[in-house]
C-alpha cells in the first residue's frame, strides 16, 4: 500500500482551519472611512505637493478602523491624520501566519517570527504593532507610517516574508493600489500639477530641475537606509 506524505494533510488542515476560524468581512465603504484588513494611503500636505508619490499610510483592522502612526508615541485609531482615504490595497488573511503554538507556523521563518513576535488575529498583530510604536519617536526619514505598517506586515509574516519595510510597503500601495474616486486622484496631483505650473512660469526650468532633485533625494535616501545601512531605519 502506498503512503502519502504526512506534511501535505497537515498543511491542508492548516488551511482549512484557518478560512474556518476567519469571520466573514465587511463591506469596503469608503463614505464611513471603514476599508476591513487594507493599507489605506492619503496625500501629504506640501510633501506631497513635489513628490506626489509619497504619501502618509495606515492599515486597517477587521471591522475597518483605520490605525495610523501619526506623531511621536501616538497610533491613531479610526481617524486617518491628513484627510480622508485616496487609495487602498485590501489584503488577504489567508496569506498571513497565525501560528497557535511554535510548530503550528505555515511560514518558513519559525523561529525568526516567533522572536519577532507573532499573533493569533489580524487585529491581535496589530494591537501588538501599535503598543510597539507608542512607545516610538515619530520621524519623517526614519521612524514614521510605513515603519508602523511594515512592522505590522512582518508581524503577520504576510506572504510568508518577514522583509517588509518602508520601501516595498510604499511600492505594494503605488503599484497595487486602487483609487476610491475620480475626486481622489484629482485632490492627489492638482496640487502638484499647480505647484509645477507656477514654479516653471516663475523661475523656468530649474524649478523643474530642483524637483526632480528633490525626488531623487527623497529615494536615494529611502533605498540607501533601507537597503545598505539598516541601522538608521530601526524602528
Amino acid at each position: 500500500m502506498e503512503l502519502k506524505p504526512t506534511y501535505n494533510f497537515e498543511d491542508t488542515t492548516y488551511a482549512e482551519r484557518i478560512r474556518h476560524e476567519l469571520w466573514p468581512l465587511g463591506e469596503i465603504d469608503p463614505k464611513k472611512a471603514k476599508f476591513p484588513c487594507c493599507i489605506v494611503w492619503t496625500p501629504l500636505p506640501v510633501v506631497s505637493w513635489l513628490a506626489p508619490f509619497i504619501g502618509h499610510v495606515g492599515i486597517c483592522r477587521e471591522d475597518g478602523a483605520v490605525l495610523d502612526f501619526s506623531g511621536s508615541n501616538f497610533v491613531n485609531v479610526d481617524d486617518f491624520a491628513f484627510g480622508a482615504v485616496a487609495r487602498y490595497l485590501q489584503l488577504d488573511r489567508e496569506q498571513c501566519c497565525f501560528p497557535p503554538n511554535l510548530v503550528g507556523h505555515k511560514c518558513k521563518h519559525r523561529y525568526r517570527h516567533a522572536e519577532y513576535g507573532t499573533a493569533i488575529t489580524w487585529d491581535d498583530a496589530l494591537r501588538s504593532s501599535m503598543h510597539h510604536f507608542e512607545h516610538k519617536s515619530y520621524n519623517l526619514f526614519t521612524c514614521n507610517c510605513h515603519s508602523f505598517v511594515a512592522n505590522c506586515l512582518n508581524r503577520l509574516c504576510y506572504g510568508g516574508t518577514m522583509s517588509w519595510n518602508v520601501v516595498n510597503v510604499a511600492a505594494l500601495v503605488l503599484f497595487k493600489g486602487r483609487w476610491v474616486d475620480s475626486f481622489s486622484i484629482l485632490q492627489s496631483f492638482l496640487p502638484f500639477v499647480s505647484v509645477l505650473c507656477i514654479g516653471l512660469f516663475v523661475v523656468g526650468w530649474s524649478f523643474l530641475i530642483g524637483l526632480l532633485s528633490f525626488s531623487l533625494l527623497l529615494i536615494g535616501w529611502f533605498l540607501l537606509s533601507t537597503y545598505c545601512v539598516k541601522s538608521l531605519l530601526e524602528c
